[in-house]
């Protein structure tokens, strides 16, 4: 993997390349208190190492994905199961109904609320996702902007509901081309309040998005990306894909249409469930439900693709290749790294 953030152990058995913000952090960590932070693309294996560090360190988990946080939304977000949470305590899953909004700033109040209940149990707190919005968010604080002005919005929306997201996404990208590398045309709710943003202001989203490092200084934040290399791990997508599937995934959408799946703009968009809702609107033939099948892969890839380019990005993350080590050994290196450090 080309990443300026890749580590491994070196022959001695020792953690080997931190990047340089890194180095410089672990030098103040000692009067700061320790966050986990495990990220990675879908399909990784976050989770199975995430549960084995919270046995290992007596830790507890904030769940950094934006859709485990609706109730209902089980399969297609690969959820962990009642009985893992059971087992260790899971924050910010199953928060929220399928009618009601959830957004960045709401999501950093309630994550910093379950950081300090972890801390005043006196246990580890692993943050675990692979929204590297929300986990941004959460480490350097919500990004600001203007408040909302109804007129500029409903002049927005309603230019959406004419041309499409896609022509309105094409827009964002003239104007604010990096910021609308880190979403997609689907992103419905993030493509217009971009343009609101850059309507009231006249200034680039990512001018607004630019977080100060001393929102840090209370926190020792420990982070790692687990990855796999991408031709290795688009084969564990689609099986995984085929896998929820066979779980009742549509079931599980039929359901959800029932509650409010369509009034939540966000959710409705979520990769397996947009692909899957098509297919309910469709003729529902033979090819429907293969051309639902082949778009929910597709996407699901193109996903793990954008969370690689995300986490590229952040300098507090160092890399861990899963390809070359089992989920015990991945725990073991992370564990003995906030132990000892």
């Amino acid at each position: 993997m080309n990443s300026p953030f890749f580590c491994e152990e070196n022959d001695s058995g020792a953690l080997g390349v931190i990047p340089a913000p890194l180095k410089k952090r672990l030098g103040e960590a000692k009067r700061k208190k320790k966050v986990l932070v495990i990220a990675g693309p879908t399909a990784v294996g976050k989770t199975a190492v995430s549960l084995r560090l919270a046995e290992m360190l007596g830790g507890q988990i904030i769940s950094a994905d934006s859709m485990q946080v609706y109730r209902g939304m089980d399969i297609g977000t690969a959820k962990v199961s009642l009985e893992e949470r059971a087992r260790i305590p899971h924050y910010l899953i199953d928060i929220r109904n399928i009618n009601e909004s959830f957004n960045v700033a709401q999501f950093c109040n309630e994550a910093h609320r379950a950081l300090r209940l972890i801390l005043q149990e006196g246990a580890a707190p692993l943050v675990v996702g692979g929204t590297g919005f929300y986990i941004r968010a959460f480490i350097y604080g919500p990004p600001s902007g203007p408040p909302s002005v109804p007129g500029v919005r409903q002049k927005i929306e309603m230019e959406l509901d004419q041309l499409g997201p896609v022509a309105l996404y094409d827009k964002l990208k003239t104007l604010d081309p990096d910021y609308a590398s880190r979403i997609t045309a689907f992103d419905r709710h993030k493509i217009v309040r971009g343009l609101e943003i850059i309507s009231i202001t006249g200034l680039k989203v990512t001018e607004f998005t630019a977080c100060s490092p001393e929102q840090t200084e209370e926190y020792d934040f420990r982070c790692w990306f687990l990855y796999k290399p991408l031709e290795v791990l688009y084969k564990t997508i689609e099986e995984r894909c085929d896998t929820m599937i066979e779980k009742g995934l549509l079931s599980e959408i039929k359901g959800l249409i029932a509650k409010g799946l369509r009034g939540n703009t966000s959710a409705i968009q979520a990769i397996g469930y947009r692909q899957c809702v098509e297919f309910l609107d469709s003729a529902q033939t033979p090819e429907d439900w293969a051309l639902c099948l082949r778009e929910f892969k597709k996407a699901s890839r193109h996903y793990a693709r954008r969370q690689f380019t995300w986490f590229r990005r952040e300098p507090l993350f160092r890399w861990l290749d899963m390809s070359t080590r089992s989920i015990e050994d991945a725990a073991e290196m992370i564990a003995q790294d906030f132990e000892v450090n």
